[in-house]
């Protein structure tokens, strides 16, 4: 059976890594039999004639895609493409939207025809058993799906006892050269399930109130995985690191056991921190942990059960500090019963903790308890528009603030950065920035650069080259440049640079195609020892 997994776009300024969930998806269909591929479309761009190529090229039996709530929309428009151009195709979602949206989904999108919920591996792996045929869908938990003009649930699936017998997840499908030449993060696991009940939060709801917790061998064998790719920035995106510091004890050890050196970071509660872990975690490469703080007035923590004080948050900062770690915290604006006061609170308490720290606006998701049971609380949730749910703007009003108030006060926060970078730009320009900030704003143009090369496919558009006599590899790498600089307007300088890195690190090369040289992305290389990896940690459910 052929089976392709959809990544759907993801806008660049919600740091576009390497999707996690995706990969445990692909890794799920992988185990249990099938041929499997990824189509990348966050870093590479769509186009339903691509996605047409693509199943052409292919042939999926089934097409499956996962989705926060952000992306949801574009998502649920591939598959449904996709169901249309093969209406024979099995088509499926996953994800936390659709697993506490799953009727709506189905009734809104007819060309979705199965809603995973939940944890999806133990699904996926029984609806293999079943060559994903219909007949087979009523007895197996955590699905949802049409029957007789009625949408069916099958129920809740219990959640995995032993994430031991999950396989790694399959990176090795992933573009990773694209991934590489943005330089986001990887992300991976440690544990799954948070014990608290923020009514913000879905955590609890999509992956249990028990922390399930991953051999941590098993966990540096993924690590270990991850950097023979090439790559040495990862993220810990458990719910909390810090759970269990015997686990984050055990993990680090690990680590410096096998003399692995690469950097990391984490998210954390304030609550769960204390310095012997923090001192281990920056000895293993941990140099950056983040909590989510989200009000500096005591009353909202307890309203949106948050479970920490603000002595808790002082504290673990400065146990960062002491530790050698950069400290993160985030806030939310927005919360139930917000008003001009507690937002002066929280801009007092942020800005006194010595921390970076940062704002977002609240996105009430479905499944969340302050959506479910918004009548209890002062909030009014103002668009299901989900495009609109990533963050960046207010969506909410209580009595007390409107949306328009709460975007100025995040946007007059964001005003004295834009200053602050402002300067950096033009110190840059000018000559005048040392060294390691003119690092900090070419870096940034870069990344801007690269996301427009991939999300545009600019280097498969303009990457055949007719080869005159003499040509050399630095001459068409020349043309390269000119040819991007013309369509994007960017510094030939910066792309200079940009492109001989990316040849150097043979994220990009050349091939000759007819009587032409065409550059082209690199997919990933395997080293030789990662299938011995990749084997021994596949168990079946």
């Amino acid at each position: 059976m052929r089976v392709a997994v959809i990544a759907p776009p993801y806008p660049l300024e919600e740091a576009p890594a390497p999707p996690l969930g995706v990969t445990y998806v692909a890794a799920a269909f992988e185990d249990a039999g099938a041929d499997v591929r990824i189509f990348d479309y966050i870093v590479s761009r769509y186009t339903p004639e691509k996605l047409h190529a693509q199943m052409d090229e292919f042939r999926p039996d089934v097409l499956g895609a996962t989705s926060v709530t952000l992306n949801f929309p574009g998502a649920a428009q591939i598959v449904c493409e996709a169901k249309r151009y093969r209406p024979s195709l099995i088509t499926m979602m996953g994800g936390p939207h659709v697993s506490f949206d799953a009727e709506r989904t189905l009734h809104d999108y007819p060309g979705i025809d199965l809603i995973v919920a939940g944890e999806g591996e133990g699904t996926i792996a029984e609806l293999m058993a079943e060559d994903c045929h219909p007949s087979g869908w009523d007895h197996i938990p955590g699905l949802f799906f049409r029957l007789n003009d009625r949408i069916v649930s099958t129920g809740q699936r219990p959640f995995l006892e032993n994430l031991d017998g999950l396989p790694l997840p399959a990176r090795h499908l992933l573009p990773l050269s694209r991934y590489k030449a943005l330089g986001y993060p990887i992300s991976i696991i440690t544990s799954r399930g948070c014990p608290y009940s923020c009514i913000f939060c879905l955590g609890r709801r999509m992956v249990g109130s028990r922390v399930r917790l991953r051999n941590p061998e098993r966990v540096v064998d993924e690590i270990e995985e991850i950097l023979a790719y090439g790559i040495d920035r990862i993220n810990v995106a458990d719910d909390l690191f810090v759970s269990s510091r015997g686990q984050v004890t055990e993990v680090c050890n690990e680590i410096l056991r096998r003399h692995l050196h690469f950097g990391w970071s984490a998210f954390a509660r304030v609550n769960t921190v204390d310095f012997e872990t923090l001192r281990l975690m920056r000895e293993a490469g941990c140099d950056s942990v983040s909590f989510g703080v989200e009000t500096g007035n005591p009353e909202m923590l307890k309203r949106i059960r948050k479970g920490i004080t603000l002595e808790q948050v002082r504290h673990a900062v400065s146990l960062c500090r002491e530790a050698g770690i950069i400290a993160h915290t985030s806030f939310i604006v927005g919360l139930p019963g917000e008003t001009q006061d507690t937002l002066r609170e929280t801009e007092k308490f942020a800005a006194g903790l010595g921390s970076l720290y940062g704002y977002h606006f609240l996105s009430p998701f479905p499944g969340t308890s302050v959506r479910e049971e918004v009548m209890k609380y002062d909030l009014e949730i103002l668009t299901d528009d989900w495009t609109r749910y990533d963050a960046n703007s207010a969506i909410v009003r209580t009595s007390a603030l409107s949306p328009e108030e709460m975007n100025r006060f995040v946007g007059d926060f964001e005003a004295k950065i834009a200053g602050a970078w402002e300067e950096m730009v033009h110190g840059y320009h000018e000559g005048t920035n040392p060294p390691g900030i003119d690092m900090q704003v070419e870096g940034h143009f870069r990344m801007k650069l690269v996301y427009r090369l991939l999300s545009e496919d600019l280097i498969e558009e303009i990457g055949a080259i007719s080869e005159a006599a003499g040509s050399t590899v630095e001459h068409l790498q020349e043309e390269l440049c000119r040819r991007i600089a013309g369509i994007t307007g960017e510094d030939i300088g910066l792309i200079r640079r940009t492109i001989a890195m990316f040849v150097a690190k043979g994220y990009i090369r050349l091939r000759t195609v007819n009587d032409e040289r065409r550059w082209f992305w690199t997919h990933n290389q395997q080293v030789e020892h990662l299938p011995t990896i990749r084997e021994s940690t596949r168990t079946r459910f």
